[in-house]
This record gives C-alpha cells, sequence and structure tokens, in this order.
C-alpha cells in the first residue's frame, strides 16, 4: 500500500543484532510515516500499554477518565489550549504540536480490554479533551468505530468533543450506541466567518461544514451540543459576529451552546501571540494588556463578553440549556466552565429537545447595542 511504502522508521526488530534505533524516544513505538496526502505530517504509530487517562482527584469535570487515541492534532488551531502537553513527548508546543502526531494504533483493542475488567464500574468516558479523536488521520486509521464499539457494548456512558466532519462517518454506531449508553456529542464552533477560520484553524473543516454536521446529528435524532470557543477579542466578538453564530447554531438544531473568551495558557500564549504580530500587529498591544501576564482575559472583559452572549444566546432560543457547569466562586471562567446540553450524557437525552427554540428570536428590548463598547 502507499502508506506504507512511506514508512520512515520501522519497529526494530529485538532479536536482530543491530537493528536500527527508533526516530524518536516515543514508548511503544512501531514506525514513523509521512506520506503526500498530509504533507508536512508526520505519524508515529505506537502501541499502547494503557489509553483510559483518570481525570485529577479533586477535579470538577463531569467525568473520571478520558481517552485519547491521538497526540498532536492537524487541525493546527493556532489558540489550542493543549499545546503544552506535547511538550511533555520531547516535542514543541508550536509547529511541532500541528505537524509531529502520535497515533496509538491499538487503542481500541486496548481500551476493550481494559472496559472489561471486573474493576471497571462504568464510569463515563470523555474523549476529545485533549486532542481531536476525528482529526484527518482519522480517515486513515478509523479508531474511533472499535473504540465506540468498545464503549457501548461495555455499556459505559461517553461524550465525544470535536471539530472532525468525519464524526459524520460514524453516525450509524453512534446512533447504536446511544441505544445502549447514554451518548454525549460536541462541536467545537466558535465562528461562522470562513476566512478567519481558515487563518486561525486552517487543518479543521470551515464553519459551514460544521454547521451541517450539527444538522446531521440532530436529523439523526442525536443531541448535539455546541462549544463557542474561544471568541476572539476584537476579531470574533462583535455583535454581528455572535449573531451571526447563535443563529447559525439555532438553525443547525444545536441542543445547548456554552461560549467563553480566549485561554491563553503557558505553551499556547507564545504561539498564539506570534500569530497574532504576524497577521493583525495592530492587535498585538491589546491583547498584551487585556491578558496582561495571566492566561484569561481581564475580568471586565469577561463580564462585558458574558452579557453580550447572554443577550444572544436569548435572542436564539437558548435559554435554559446551559447543561452541566463546574465552574465555582474561584474559576474565572465562568459562562465556559459550562457544558452545554448534549455534549454530556444523560439518560434520554438523545429524545431532550431545546425548549423555546426561536421563542425570543426578536430578542429583548435592551441589548449589546445599550452597552457600553468597552472592548
Amino acid at each position: 500500500m502507499r502508506w506504507d511504502a512511506q514508512a520512515l522508521v520501522p519497529a526494530p526488530d529485538p532479536g536482530t543484532a543491530g537493528a536500527a534505533p527508533a526516530l524518536l524516544p516515543l514508548a511503544g513505538l512501531v514506525r514513523s510515516v509521512t506520506t503526500p496526502e498530509f504533507a508536512g505530517i508526520t505519524f508515529h504509530e505506537v502501541t499502547a500499554k494503557s489509553v483510559l487517562n483518570k481525570v485529577p482527584a479533586g477535579s470538577r469535570m463531569p467525568f473520571e477518565w478520558t481517552v485519547n487515541p491521538y497526540r498532536g492534532c492537524s487541525h493546527a488551531c493556532v489558540y489550542c489550549f493543549a499545546r503544552k502537553s506535547h511538550t511533555y513527548l520531547d516535542f514543541d508546543a508550536g509547529l511541532d504540536f500541528d505537524s509531529q502526531v502520535v497515533v496509538k494504533v491499538n487503542a481500541a483493542e486496548v481500551l476493550r480490554s481494559e472496559l472489561s475488567k471486573p474493576s471497571w464500574k462504568g464510569h463515563q468516558v470523555a474523549l476529545g479533551t485533549n486532542t481531536d479523536p476525528y482529526q484527518r488521520a482519522e480517515g486513515r486509521y478509523k479508531l474511533m468505530p472499535g473504540i465506540i464499539a468498545a464503549l457501548a457494548e461495555t455499556g459505559t456512558p461517553f461524550s465525544i468533543l470535536t471539530k472532525g466532519t468525519l464524526l459524520g462517518r460514524d453516525i450509524p454506531l453512534l446512533k447504536s450506541a446511544a441505544s445502549q449508553v447514554p451518548v454525549g456529542l460536541g462541536i467545537s464552533l466558535a465562528m461562522t466567518d470562513e476566512e478567519l477560520s481558515e487563518a486561525i484553524e486552517p487543518g479543521t473543516p470551515g464553519p459551514r461544514a460544521r454547521l451541517k454536521l450539527v444538522s446531521r446529528l440532530r436529523e439523526a435524532g442525536l443531541p448535539c451540543g455546541v462549544m463557542a470557543m474561544p471568541i476572539l477579542p476584537w476579531l470574533s466578538d462583535s455583535d454581528e459576529a455572535l449573531d451571526s453564530l447563535f443563529a447559525a447554531l439555532a438553525a443547525a438544531g444545536a441542543t445547548g451552546v456554552s461560549a467563553g473568551a480566549l485561554y491563553l495558557k503557558p505553551g499556547t500564549r507564545e504561539w498564539f501571540m506570534q500569530w497574532l504580530a504576524a497577521r493583525h500587529p495592530e492587535l498585538a498591544g491589546k491583547y498584551r494588556r487585556l491578558y496582561g501576564t495571566g492566561s484569561y482575559a481581564s475580568k471586565e472583559y469577561r463580564t462585558w463578553l458574558a452579557a453580550k452572549v447572554r443577550y444572544f444566546k436569548a435572542r436564539h432560543g437558548f435559554t435554559g440549556t446551559s447543561g452541566f457547569s463546574h465552574d465555582d466562586v474561584d474559576d474565572p471562567r465562568g459562562e465556559e466552565a459550562q457544558y452545554p446540553a448534549g455534549s454530556i450524557p444523560e439518560p434520554g437525552a438523545a429524545n431532550h429537545r431545546r425548549a423555546g427554540q426561536h421563542a425570543l428570536a426578536a430578542g429583548p428590548s435592551a441589548g449589546p447595542a445599550g452597552q457600553d463598547a468597552l472592548f
């Protein structure tokens, strides 16, 4: 096969004298692969000993376990919060995160084995918490069908968060799974501007394609919450941009929406600010003042944005659809600390319908136009 012919580093045979060393010190490395279909990207195929990851004790996440069949992500979202995790593999958080993708080729088999142990109690498992399980390489590796089957057949509730329209391939499997266990589905989409999306998340399907996926999921009777994050200061936070976004999500039938401002943790911040200086140098100083030395935008900005988000959610019928929240008095994220309805599994969630759709289409009498233009 053409893909096989692209192997850079075959797995060394430990019984062969003088076997070639692995290209990278990755545990379980089988081979590293490049192919013209994915120009500029190297895939490091590894065999994993375990794929279930325990969420740290004390976390307020609505799940205890995660699975990430890939590490690194060809979506190449400049703002991706997971970038620093690549440094744990001795890659950098910038270009390497986009172009050096680790693939756990035996993920489905290992997961099934782990879920079949008597000690497994059917806790909820979340996919897409670090890197996207439906990034482009999934079209080649086809790891998710086996993962979905393993979860459903062992009675394990699960959720998937993705930007990848490859999820549409697995709608029949997801419908079958949802008849066996609670399933939550989330799409990440924070803008309708195709040009901005192409610039800042160049490896993703565009907004129109993701909106179509939301509609397909809803037409299939599956839930679909939308994580409208990150909202980008001065780039996607205008009244026009937010109105367009929430109107499009309502039309697509999203079961709920959460929105929040750009989060710039270390590793992400440096890469994003480099991109901003190159693409929008007029905004670089504003971002430095808005974020200071921290990861979050100022409290004033977050308060201002939250008011706009509440207005447009109400205008387009997303009242009463906030879903699970893990925020508390010490959490500065507010709205973005919520998981939108449909994105987290709950019994019967696939049969729920978003209450009050379009009920407030005209919007309340006082809205963003009456707010101070702080940002």
